[in-house]
């Protein structure tokens, strides 16, 4: 599949990092796609490039110095650090206290964070496998993604062409996108491209008034959409309603949606009304439409054309104001080819499409969302932060999984983890979560691998290609992005790993 290339045109990178050579290629390929790279040695080089300068991405590099976390020259222990003393650093008001403890990093993210961070300025951090232990540490609001020097230009590129919100095309305007992520965290948790691409267009899709298909594996959050959509819209202050078109018996659906008149079966003692005229002036949540009777899709779509209703047993129509949106894990399409859904209702439901990708192609969320979900578990078990982290092998494990239950699978994952994981335990181990794993690998590689261990984590069962992937990738971060000394290491050309790579 050929890739849109990013066009990062005028915009400004701030790499704070006094050893750029592992970044070598990541600002060259920045430059290529238009952007200018600048460098800063120490914390008051980066300051004073951010008082004068329109700095869009600030990349953080994180180093690991025994058994500390330093940023950049200012890591180096001098004599009057070790004796507690403390000394001005920049104009962020940065005190140096222990330069070669984490919690001067912590402090100086932090503050750098407090002066200077605005909606359109991104900050990320940077590191090895080494220095992301200490990572969940120093992650604050602000702080977009903790990347390895090893990531891939390319990706980065993307990332940054995404976050920013550049048009593609011609243009080479940039639209803020951060009040749309900030509108919806209250109802997602992300940082993939995909999701990114998936939801750029919700704005838009909340602020009409026609009819949305939702499509998406089991798990990946419909409803959640549906419901971001309806809190978005200008129809947020009226009901909303949800209906499972697959968990109602076929007799009992049409009553549920249209409702009935008093007397129109036995046992109708009253009128009822329906969904439909339930969510008057608010949103109703078809989901799984797919799983709807042939002659209920008749009714359903004369409802959307008409804009009223027959209860069952009336005779007169009654006006609805209600927006649809319908979902389904199925593809509608196919289901029209064979037979199974109405042409001229899916062309309805079909006016504005948001399509979910499966976890399993969004990797960059999967560690993101799961310290996210086992947070939470803690928190509704009445435990107070700081929460234990997940190893580097931890994420790879998690990383490697199929996770056919998408997210909601991982939630479940981690409720179980956080429940059962024994007390005194300040980081997950894969041996914590593979226990509690629904669709395992029957064996792996370094299971009970240590924190600290340079290996790798690959379950059996695991497509030779993606194994491949993961060397390559875990063998470019262990070489600092080295593609010279990554060949060498894995025994291959240099041309065939970029090829490799490119694939």
């Amino acid at each position: 599949m050929v890739q849109h290339k990013p066009d990062l045109t005028d915009i400004r990178l701030l790499i704070i990092d006094p050893k750029p050579s592992p970044l070598g290629s990541l600002s060259r390929y920045f430059e290529s796609l238009g952007g200018k790279v600048t460098f800063a040695k120490t914390i008051e080089d980066a300051a004073n490039l951010l008082d004068r300068n329109n700095i869009q991405v600030v990349l953080i590099a994180i180093h690991p110095m025994g058994k500390a976390t330093c940023i950049g020259k200012d890591c180096a222990v001098d004599k009057a650090s070790q004796a507690g003393k403390t000394s001005p650093v920049d104009k962020s008001s940065v005190q140096v206290i222990d330069e070669a403890s984490n919690g001067l990093v912590k402090g100086f993210v932090k503050r750098l964070l407090k002066r200077y961070e605005s909606p359109g300025r991104l900050f990320y951090l940077i590191g090895t496998d080494s220095s992301a232990d200490t990572i969940p540490d120093l992650f604050t609001d602000g702080i977009e993604d903790y990347l390895h020097f090893g990531i891939e230009p390319e990706r980065f590129a993307q990332m940054v062409e995404l976050r920013l919100g550049r048009l593609t095309g011609n243009s080479t305007a940039l639209a803020v996108v951060d009040p749309l992520v900030v509108r919806l965290r209250p109802y997602f948790q992300f940082r993939s491209p995909a999701m990114y691409q998936a939801l750029a267009n919700l704005p838009g899709i909340a602020a009409s008034s026609q009819t949305v298909l939702i499509s998406g594996e089991t798990g990946v959050g419909k409803e959640i959409v549906a419901r971001a959509i309806h809190v978005l819209s200008k129809r947020a202050d009226g009901p909303f309603f949800a209906v499972n078109c697959g968990a109602i018996p076929e007799g009992l659906i049409e009553d549920e949606l249209f409702g009935h008149e008093k007397g129109a079966f036995t046992g109708a003692t009253s009128r009822r009304l329906g969904k439909f005229e339930g969510a008057s002036g608010g949103t109703l949540f078809l989901d799984e439409i797919g799983d709807m009777p042939m002659l209920l899709q008749v009714r359903l779509l004369r409802v959307l054309e008409d804009n009223q209703l027959y209860r069952v047993g009336g005779e007169k129509p009654v006006p609805i104001d209600v927006r649809v949106i319908a979902a389904t894990r199925i593809d509608l399409y196919k289901a029209v080819e064979d037979g199974l859904f109405r042409e001229d209702l899916y062309y309805r439901l079909n006016v504005l499409r948001v399509h979910l990708p499966p976890l399993r192609q969004r990797l960059e969320d999967i560690p993101y969302l799961a310290l996210y979900f086992l947070g939470r578990a803690f928190a509704e078990m009445g435990i107070i932060s700081p929460y234990p982290s997940l190893s580097p092998a931890t994420i790879d494990l998690l990383e490697q999984l199929p996770w056919k239950g998408n997210v909601r699978e991982l939630r479940n994952v981690m409720t179980r983890v956080a429940t059962l994981l024994p007390q005194d335990i300040t980081q997950v181990l894969p041996i914590h979560v593979y226990p509690h794993l629904e669709d395992r690998p029957k064996e792996t590689v370094n299971l009970n691998m240590a924190k600290d261990d340079s290996g790798i984590c690959i379950p059996l069962g695991t497509p030779l290609a993606r194994a491949e992937d993961i060397i390559i990738r875990h063998t470019l971060n262990y070489t600092g992005g080295n593609r010279t000394k990554t060949a060498r290491l894995l025994n291959i050309g240099l041309r065939t790993l970029r090829r490799k790579l490119n694939n």
